[in-house]
């Protein structure tokens, strides 16, 4: 299958019906693929992660049968995805995020997990150790703690001067309220007054951002399923704020938002592959160190800045990997 073929497909709720790959080979293996929000949040990462395949010499309909599945952010639909995954016996599930693997581990128990990103896996206990993983489940890092002290400098850079920032947190998420905690850590390191904005639907956004007009001065998005597939309205409702805001990927700033610092999430996914590649061959969870991201992309909107009235430092622009005009 043609890689533009299968973007075509990741709408839907699988590839092919089970029986008619069944017919196809006996040998064919089974990949579980539960996205956390939508296809076009993350059609970019499952085209990189099925290129990927493809590179390795799996072929879809041949050796291998990618069943897609979509939460649309909401949290409940992880373990209704990862129970149906169980009963139709794949072979493996790749996911993203702290919630879903954790249902998974608890729906489809014995099933090899692989997460195409986690902010903390060994904090959120999703496995024993970064080096021997232990367990079922291995992955990729998104190191989501660790970013939270560089995006409040580039904000910074961004906005000089300002003293209050908001953090727009799903705190119903655990990877998220470590991130949170990074965040004000960072927040008083730097003399900045934090304010903790809580939601836990899609209906708690737009009255939160409305609560901080007056109160903040920049906002800070942590991410996770349920902000990003909501990234339109958290795009529109701070800009009609006027507020500054960070986020951790460029998703949102393909959208109009201001600007992004975080892992380049296509090549997480398309590392997810070779996790995927050597577990279908045989090699264990367990065996697999967990890795950690290699390439940053910091994204900048300058049509955004300046509806905001800013102006973006030179020495900034220069450090940008991509600069939307």
């Amino acid at each position: 299958m043609r890689r533009r073929d299968f973007i075509s497909l990741i709408g839907g709720a699988a590839a092919w019906p089970l029986p008619a790959r069944a017919q196809q080979s006996a040998n064919m293996r089974t990949i579980g693929f539960l996205g956390q929000s939508t296809p076009a949040v993350e059609s970019q990462r499952v085209a990189a992660f099925v290129e990927r395949l493809h590179e390795l010499g799996w072929t879809e309909g041949r050796s291998i049968a990618i069943e897609v599945r979509w939460a649309d952010g909401r949290a409940k639909r992880y373990a209704e995805i990862a129970t149906e995954f169980a009963r139709l016996k794949v072979d493996i599930i790749v996911t993203a995020g702290t919630p879903s693997v954790i249902a998974a581990r608890q729906a489809a128990a014995g099933i090899p997990i692989v997460f195409a990103t986690a902010s903390d896996p060994v904090g959120n206990a999703l496995v024993a150790s970064l080096a021997r993983p232990g367990g079922n489940i291995t992955g990729l890092s998104i190191l989501g703690t660790d970013l939270a002290g560089k995006r409040l400098e580039l904000l910074r850079d961004l906005v000089p001067g300002f003293h209050t920032l908001a953090i727009m947190a799903n705190v119903e998420n655990p990877a998220v309220r470590l991130e949170m905690k990074e965040v004000q850590a960072a927040a008083r390191t730097l003399g900045l007054e934090a304010i903790v904005v809580e939601v836990r639907r899609a209906e708690d956004i737009a009255p939160a951002i409305t609560a901080l007009k007056g109160r903040a001065e920049t906002l800070y998005v942590v991410g996770d399923a349920l902000v990003i597939a909501q990234r339109i309205r958290l795009v529109t409702l701070p800009l009609s704020a006027k507020l500054p805001t960070i986020y951790n990927s460029r998703e949102y700033v393909d959208a109009g938002g201001l600007m992004s610092y975080g892992p380049n999430f296509p090549d997480l996914f398309r590392r997810a592959a070779d996790y995927v590649d050597k577990i279908l061959r045989g090699a264990k969870p367990a065996d697999l160190p967990v890795e950690q991201p290699t390439k940053f992309d910091l994204v900048i909107n300058l049509t955004t800045a300046k509806a905001l009235g800013l102006e973006a430092p030179p020495t900034l622009l220069a450090t940008a990997d991509e600069v939307i005009e």
